[in-house]
């Protein structure tokens, strides 16, 4: 974004923003379906005005309004496709925001290079910090200077599948940065779902990163089968930190197994908490009785052709059900008076 204040432009984007600031413009994203707008003349007149006469906001401080997408849809972004690419780079990088346990709420290149700077004589300095908070800000028992936060990660990946609605299967991104293989936003937002559900999946040891290599709460008959529902997680390690009765907002892991797990792959396959940066874990998604439960069974071989479909399965799933939800007849009457002016119910419009 840019405005002008005492005849200069000032930009609003930062290329070296390492918080999860910087991630946060990739929430403001929603695509317009064509039958949709056909359904009200009046808001379709008024937006088909702004996009010709007010290019300088649709065309240069937002996602472009001109283009059409997958479907004729319309994007309505606060984050240009470039833009989207610069900020997927970073937030897909395992040495920066990409954890093997979901998005940090820092980029890891701050713990060897904090940022600073010096007001009145005096400096402060923000580092990253992936569990506890080492600060008695906020409380001190609250921190978003690195840990994994699982509700930023569930908007994130809600974003990431609202522009793919737009982009479709041919725009796609290298995940994880660095490793040469490339996924369309669909099948990145799948990854941070499996690697956000290793928080509590069993690895082949049986633990549970969650834990923190706790022997009662992994293997103890009376405990090992109880989630606690923290409120972060280490960045780095997957340790349960805050309080540990979140069930609100870490509870939205059991729309996310719910989601990743509606075309399993066939057989069993546990999902492994260490894997190499290049490794995909897409098609590994965790069956409920190996990962979640009983740690014995064998692994079968799953193609990578059998991979692809589950992850499209569910992204054609979330694309229904958005599509559905916007064409249901109570949907439309809902929004009836928020979009007809006095106008167009007259008679012949005038």
């Amino acid at each position: 974004m840019t405005f002008k204040s005492g005849g200069q432009e000032t930009s609003l984007w930062n290329e070296e923003d390492g918080s999860l600031v910087g991630l946060i413009p990739l929430y403001g994203v929603l695509t317009l379906e064509p039958e949709l707008i056909n359904q009200f003349p009046s808001f379709k007149r008024r937006l088909e005005w702004f996009i010709e006469n007010k290019q300088d906001v649709a065309e240069r401080n937002i996602a472009s309004m001109k283009r059409r997408g997958k479907g004729e849809r319309l994007l309505l972004a606060l984050v240009s496709k470039d833009r989207l690419e610069k900020i997927l780079k970073r937030m897909l990088d395992e040495t920066e925001f990409l954890s093997e346990h979901g998005i940090r709420s820092m980029s890891k290149y701050h713990g060897e290079h904090p940022y600073s700077m010096t007001v009145n004589g005096q400096e402060f300095r923000v580092n990253y910090v992936p569990g506890d908070s080492d600060s008695a800000l906020f409380g001190g028992n609250s921190n978003w200077r690195g840990p994994v936060w699982l509700c930023v990660n569930f908007l994130l990946v809600e974003s990431l599948l609202r522009f793919y609605m737009f982009y479709g299967d041919k725009f796609q991104v290298e995940c994880p940065t660095g490793s040469g293989e490339y996924m369309h936003l669909g099948q990145v937002a799948e990854e941070i779902q499996h690697r956000l559900q290793h928080l509590f999946a069993r690895n082949d040891e049986g633990r549970r990163a969650v834990h923190d290599n706790s022997d009662l709460l992994d293997f103890d008959e009376h405990w090992k089968d109880y989630m606690w529902f923290h409120e972060f997680f280490d960045g780095d390690t997957g340790r349960g930190l805050g309080a540990s009765h979140q069930c609100g907002w870490t509870g939205l892991i059991a729309k996310i197994i719910h989601d990743t797990g509606r075309s399993r792959p066939r057989g069993s396959r546990r999902p492994s908490v260490r894997r190499s940066s290049t490794s995909r874990s897409i098609g590994n998604r965790s069956d409920f009785e190996s990962a979640f439960g009983d740690t014995t069974g064998a692994e079968s071989v799953v193609d990578d052709e059998e991979k692809d479909r589950g992850v499209d399965d569910h992204v054609s799933h979330f694309v229904e059900s958005q599509l559905e939800r916007v064409r249901s007849r109570l949907s439309m009457g809902a929004y009836e008076d928020e979009f007809e002016t006095q106008a167009d119910r007259k008679p012949n419009g005038h």
